[in-house]
């Protein structure tokens, strides 16, 4: 279980709150969206939980345990980030999937990758799970790099899942691919999404949304939209551009 208890959050004092009261709880194997304009701190309330931040107000629990009192190694094991942007090493892709999990064998290796749709792309590739990746090695693109992100987090095979949506910068299929992929990662773990494209929030157990630091509204998607509030401004305002465009 997730919990926020009265969360607050500034970056300095001259700023001003960027999280004001966040009273939130994400039951275990449960699915939390959180939604909002830019700037309304969405990624700092996912942010929270791994300590990438500490809160400067209120708790993050896991299982009732304040983040700050759990070592770093323990919250590791327990908390897999997928963001926007994905590191790789100059190293085989091997040695890349293996940081996650330094033990990992081959076949468990293989076995990630598979599900996060990206080993017929390694397969294919000169030496396979041997090509050296990175300044003189090869070059994964936007989309095959967070692949490569979510098969290291499938085998660190945390119980806590916090997603800073990386499909906004995706083609259509790549992102179908990589939503796919995701999708087979979050099963049966707790998971924080935070979404910048709402196609990808629909089915989450709860969706919050953020304006200005505080919780505006919550609920359910088919709820949201019967409140028609400002969920159902931002699912009209997203579904218009990709009309237009296809």
């Amino acid at each position: 279980e997730v919990r926020f208890e009265g969360v607050d959050f500034s970056y300095d004092e001259k700023s001003g709150p960027t999280l004001d009261g966040i009273d939130v709880t994400v039951p275990a194997g449960g699915s939390l969206a959180v939604v909002g304009p830019t700037g309304s701190g969405k990624s700092t309330l996912g942010y929270l939980v791994p300590r990438l931040y500490d809160v400067t107000g209120g708790r993050v629990t896991l299982d009732g345990v304040d983040v700050r009192d759990l070592d770093f190694d323990t919250l590791a094991r327990a908390v897999g980030v997928v963001s926007q942007e994905t590191y790789l090493f100059h190293a085989s892709v091997a040695d890349n999937l293996r940081f996650a999990k330094p033990d990992a064998t081959d076949a468990e290796i293989e076995a990630a990758a598979r599900a996060a749709q990206i080993h017929d792309h390694i397969a294919s590739l000169p030496d396979g799970y041997d090509t050296l990746v990175g300044e003189r090695g090869y070059r994964f693109s936007g989309g095959e790099k967070q692949r490569l992100a979510i098969a290291r987090t499938i085998l660190r095979d945390p119980p806590v899942l916090v997603l800073d949506e990386a499909t906004s910068a995706l083609d259509t299929r790549t992102e179908s691919a990589v939503q796919e992929a995701i999708d087979a990662l979050s099963e049966g773990r707790t998971t924080l999404t935070i979404a910048h494209r709402l196609s990808t929030v629909r089915d989450a157990d709860q969706i919050v949304v953020l304006d200005g630091g505080r919780i505006a509204e919550r609920g359910s998607h088919e709820g949201l939209l019967q409140e028609d509030g400002r969920y159902a401004a931002l699912v009209r305002r997203d579904t218009q551009p990709a009309h237009a465009a296809s």
